[in-house]
């Protein structure tokens, strides 16, 4: 009988991030109803979506003394409730021989593994249900029938799929297979993963034990390998098998398969991606969800009643394998974990969407017994008929096959053979399986896996009174799996490139064949690098020895971040661990920013923004590290640079400063700044390109269309930005500036010649007198201004076309100037007029108030600078300066008449100015303005906003004084 998908949706709480930005919770729940509200109104009509459960586990809970969060009120769900709900129907299910899947959903960071596997003492789904499936076992076989023969056995495997390429967890050799395990279709089983090792587990700290395995590994190729954990799916799966005789007296077999999947973040595209990136993320990376998301719609229309739906199950590997949980046999749970917070309201709601269409999927779970014999009968008759096509008897060659192979390519001939191969080698296998006792295929794997147990409870107790590393994660579930011990004497750290392996292999970015060593005498620990290997002891590079202590944070290469630990110096003051937290991934992340000259200091004075971009900087600061690793390695010649670009070099007035990163050309000196999603998208392309070039690809190194490393020179790129402020433009005096073009450093990269002058409508010059003492004399009229770009100069060397664009309060899109090419000084020789028919409150509080901000835009040079980077680099930017930063003779010549003309026109200025000074000497108070104030603020040549206008403004009130009129000036007003 066909039945729905499960769904349930829980809700977690705060992380840090969303705490630094003060969120609010726009998620409300009750039973089996989610809300959602919209953050841009939050008293409009929530949207309301009703699920199988729905948990509450965003507040309300207390952490004990052991780190165990329960419930501090009766509607906070906590992990033993998930289980009851969720994973207690799972084993239920499995005793009566269904097959069964849980699957988690949702962005990076929203609680999916927590609720599947846990985290310390909060254990997830999978491990309790382990635990209480073996005691379950345990108390069958107390209890047990003799005459039933019962048996009871369990296996374990567990995989990861990352960028389609499937790895076995419990089995590192098969991470050096290019392209990872093969996917194969059985005839009467479905998908199924070949050669994916399946170990026998007779106890919970055997499968423990195998999933800590699995994680470790996991841990050590994410490192390795650069991958990234949140971007993998995982899936655990137990084959549950129960044997015995049933009433009739005949052998049965009754099978369950468990499957456990942990699935990758999320995110939505535009989230993640980079809008108008011309390189989008890895297909590879994205594909399975996609691909996901597609067959629940597909199968949601099926389960509408839609006819003639294809499900598009081999559209991924991940589809492949969950067929059976989609929408075959199986008794399927989803659950989807979303965050409370309004910065995520996009996220959360594609999550709930998702879940929403897949809780009207239906599965046909029907109980998995036969009798054995039967079994082992039709698995005979199985691997006869694989037998008669391998030989070419009634599928390959002969009638039927000799017609329908002719014209296949022989590779795809070959290809089929394999696939009949395999499955008759599964086959042999799942027959001897049955044949055999479960105590004999236990005392197969006994002997190595009580090695393996006796290696682990050792290396448990030697961490107690041997110094050692252990690793920190971004994951947590991923941290402290990685433990190297220092012994006394020496302690070689290097690749395996190294001459003769080191005590301490690390492989991946930035780690050197001999990249360092530890020693370690009487207990004294020190460690020193083989220069030029990176190392960071508490975020500062390593050129000489150091004694480490204990608790310090040591980083190898650009990824390997580890914790030293240090008994004996931790006995010498035991209250030291009391009085420190112990480091977390984070924490040591925020030192490496710290001494790569960012401010991380915390503290009340921290404004809410502040304490964001902290965050921020410490979320980004590995893959710049990271990525600059990738480019030393691939010999790309690439640079990234974060660097914090304020509102004003933004173009805007007001406004949070933005993390981005400057990707830098060393061959060109060509600069791109991009965004941080940018920058992400590119970072899993190189990391794709990376991990070809560690396989050995030949064909890595892609075309430049192609290259995540390469930046097309036609891509536009802000030079700087020209604040105009308008103030003056208010009471219709004109605006004749010669300003810096400011970039994102706050350099000038130039200088921009801009005019704004009250005009008519047809642009003719108002009279010199036409000005108005009160702005709000303004009111209600018609204006017209005309906007004037004549000319940049001495914009930056590697400009090779520029142009201008900005946007006017009353203009409805961009104006641009034209581009002008092959010059550092172009000639824009721009004029537009900007006209209003009448002049409302918000048009003169924009003048009064605002800037007009003109980008300066352009394309850089495709040329590579010869010697570019070190002495060669310096030299020629050394003769560009004393050549007058490069221009040539006319330009020169050219650039030395405007500078004259300017400096007429400022000595003009002076002379006005001096008139002011003359004036406002013999007066008390001109307007709200203090003349000794306005004395000293002219003597000392600072530029106010609208000095033109004070000039016409005194001197109105200077003619009025000598007619013996009492006067104020409100255009001597400035605040």
């Amino acid at each position: 009988m066909a039945e729905n998908v499960k769904v349930a949706v829980r809700v977690r709480p705060f992380n840090e991030r969303e705490k630094n930005r003060k969120a609010k919770c726009i998620v409300k729940m009750s039973k089996k109803s989610t809300e959602l509200l919209d953050p841009g109104n939050l008293n409009s009509e929530p949207k309301r979506f009703a699920f199988d459960y729905s948990y509450w586990s965003h507040d309300g809970f207390k952490v004990r003394n052991d780190g165990y969060c329960e419930p501090a009120d009766k509607n906070y769900v906590d992990q033993e409730k998930i289980f009851s709900d969720l994973g207690q129907v799972l084993l239920d299910n499995a005793w009566l021989g269904y097959n069964c899947c849980l699957f988690a959903y949702g962005q990076t960071g929203s609680g999916k593994s927590y609720s599947v596997f846990g985290y310390g003492q909060n254990k997830g789904i999978v491990p309790v249900a382990c635990e209480r499936l073996f005691d379950r076992i345990s108390e069958k076989r107390a209890n047990a029938d003799k005459s039933r023969e019962e048996e009871y056995q369990v296996f374990v495997s567990m995989l990861e799929i990352y960028n389609e390429q499937i790895r076995d967890l419990l089995n590192p050799n098969s991470f050096k297979l290019k392209g990872g395990l093969k996917v194969r279709l059985h005839a009467s089983k479905g998908f199924y993963v070949e050669s994916l090792k399946t170990f026998p587990v007779k106890s919970y700290n055997d499968i423990n034990s195998r999933i800590n395995e699995g994680t470790r590994n996991r841990t050590i190729a994410s490192t390795n390998m650069n991958a990234t954990s949140s971007r993998a799916h995982t899936i655990v799966t137990i084959n549950f098998v129960q044997k015995g005789k049933n009433d009739a007296g005949q052998n049965m077999t009754k099978t369950s398969i468990i499957n456990l999947v942990d699935l990758a973040g999320s995110e939505r595209v535009d989230s993640t991606g980079a809008t108008g990136d011309r390189l989008k993320e890895g297909a590879a990376i994205n594909l399975s969800l996609t691909s996901l998301g597609n067959v629940i719609k597909s199968l949601a229309d099926v389960g509408a009643g839609k006819k003639g739906v294809m499900i598009p199950y081999r559209d991924s590997k991940l589809t492949m394998l969950l067929k059976n949980a989609l929408g075959g046999n199986s008794k399927t749970i989803m659950i989807a974990a979303i965050s409370p917070a309004d910065i995520n309201y996009d996220e959360t709601l594609s999550t709930l969407r998702y879940a929403n269409r897949a809780k009207s999927i239906k599965t046909k779970a029907i109980v998995n017994e036969s009798p054995t014999e039967k079994l082992i009968r039709e698995l005979k008759e199985e691997n006869a008929r694989l037998m008669k096509q391998l030989e070419g008897k009634g599928g390959i060659g002969e009638t039927q096959g000799e017609v329908t192979m002719q014209g296949v390519p022989e590779e795809e001939v070959e290809e089929m053979k394999k696939e009949l191969e395999e499955q008759l080698r599964q086959n042999e296998e799942e027959m001897n399986a049955m044949k055999k006792s479960w105590e004999q295929r236990l005392k197969e794997v006994q002997t190595a896996q009580e090695e393996e147990l006796e290696k682990e409870r050792k290396k448990r107790e030697d961490m107690k009174v041997t110094p050692h590393f252990w690793n920190l994660n971004e994951d947590p579930a991923l941290t402290g799996m990685i433990i190297h011990f220092v012994k006394p004497g020496v302690t070689k750290i290097g690749s395996n490139k190294a001459a003769s392996v080191p005590d301490i292999l690390l492989n991946g970015l930035n780690i050197q064949p001999e990249h360092g060593v530890v020693s370690n005498r009487n207990n004294v620990v020190s460690i020193k690098p083989c220069l030029p290997a990176k190392i960071l002891v508490n975020g500062k590079a390593l050129t000489e020895k150091m004694e480490l202590h204990h608790n310090d944070r040591v980083m190898y290469g650009s990824k390997h971040l580890y914790v030293f630990h240090h008994p004996q110096d931790l006995a010498k003051n035991p209250d030291k661990e009391k009085k420190e937290e112990s480091p977390t991934y984070n924490s040591a992340q925020e030192e490496i920013v710290a001494n790569s000259g960012f401010d991380m200091t915390k503290g009340s004075d921290k404004s809410q923004d502040d304490l964001l971009l902290q965050q921020e900087l410490v979320e980004l600061m590995p893959h710049v590290n990271e990525a600059n690793a990738m480019s030393d390695e691939l010999k790309k010649r690439i640079r990234f640079e974060i660097v914090l670009i304020s509102p004003q070099s933004q173009g805007l007035s007001h406004g949070r400063t933005q993390v981005s990163v400057v990707m830098k050309n060393l061959s060109n000196e060509n600069e791109f700044v991009w965004d941080r999603n940018k920058f992400l998208n590119r970072k899993y392309l190189m990391e794709e390109m990376y991990q070809d070039f560690v396989n050995g690809d030949k064909d890595w190194d892609v075309d430049q269309n192609k290259d995540p490393f390469w930046e097309p020179p036609e891509t536009e790129v802000l030079v700087g930005v020209v604040h105009i402020f308008l103030q003056s433009l208010s009471y219709l005096i004109e605006i004749e500036e010669f300003l810096g073009i400011v970039d994102y450093r706050g350099g000038q990269q130039g200088l921009l010649k801009v005019d704004i002058v009250p005009c008519t409508q047809n642009g003719d010059l108002l009279p010199e007198e036409d000005f108005v003492d009160d702005p709000k004399e303004l009111l209600n009229r018609a204006v017209n201004f005309k906007i004037s770009i004549a000319h940049a100069r001495g914009l930056p060397s590697r400009i090779k076309k520029s142009f201008c664009k900005y946007q006017t309060y009353l203009d409805k899109k961009p104006r641009k100037t034209k581009a002008i090419e092959g010059t550092r000084n172009p000639d824009y020789k721009y004029e537009a007029i900007v006209s209003s028919k009448i002049v409302t409150e918000k048009l003169l509080s924009y003048l009064e108030n605002e800037t007009l901000v003109i980008y300066v835009w352009g394309t850089q040079n495709d040329v590579a600078v010869e010697n570019a980077g070190g002495a060669g680099l310096v030299a020629q930017r050394k003769a560009a300066f004393l050549s007058n930063a490069g221009w040539n003779e006319d330009e020169r010549s050219k650039m030395m008449i405007e500078l004259n003309t300017e400096r007429k026109r400022v000595a003009r200025l002076e002379k006005k100015l001096k008139r002011v000074q003359d004036f406002v000497t013999t007066e008390t108070e001109v307007g709200r303005l203090n003349a000794e104030k306005l004395n000293i603020i002219l003597k000392s040549g600072y530029k106010f906003k609208a000095v033109a206008m004070v000039v016409a403004a005194a001197e109105k009130t200077k003619q009025a004084a000598k007619n013996g009129k009492k006067t104020t000036s409100k255009a001597c007003s400035l605040s």
